[in-house]
């Protein structure tokens, strides 16, 4: 019953919870028997930049992986939870449980400098005539 408890209170309590931008590069299902979705968001400081930060993430909820895997190689937020306290790995790979992705249509270069892409009508070239 302690036991029970225990995990009762390490699932639904977060230590903290945040929002990362970024590139979804991998997402996978893992698992032998606790099958869970691990993957890696490429965090970019600066656009051009050649320094690439890597935020590796899990997720339990198959509603949400469906979701990233549709936004797969468009710069996405990730909005997790960090658990601290679950024993094994059957859980997931990581800390950082992803229960949220949002499109994110702008890039920011710095403190109030943004820059929005090109609407999709105006990206395309002209047809030949």
């Amino acid at each position: 019953m302690l036991a029970a408890a225990y995990f009762a209170v390490v699932l639904n309590w977060s230590y903290s919870s945040g929002e990362r931008a970024g590139w979804i590069q991998k997402l996978s299902e893992k698992g032998w028997i606790c099958k869970t979705w691990e993957g890696e968001l490429a965090l970019v400081s600066l656009p051009g930049s050649s320094t690439v930060e890597k935020f590796q993430f899990t997720v339990r909820d198959d509603r949400v992986a469906a979701e990233i895997a549709k936004v797969m190689g468009r710069r996405v937020t990730l909005h997790y939870e960090e658990k601290v306290g679950l024993p094994t790995s059957c859980f997931g790979d990581t800390r950082h449980f992803v229960t949220k992705v949002t499109l994110t249509e702008e890039i920011s270069l710095s403190p109030g400098v943004v820059v929005r892409p090109a609407p999709a009508e105006a990206a395309a070239p002209a047809p030949v005539r």
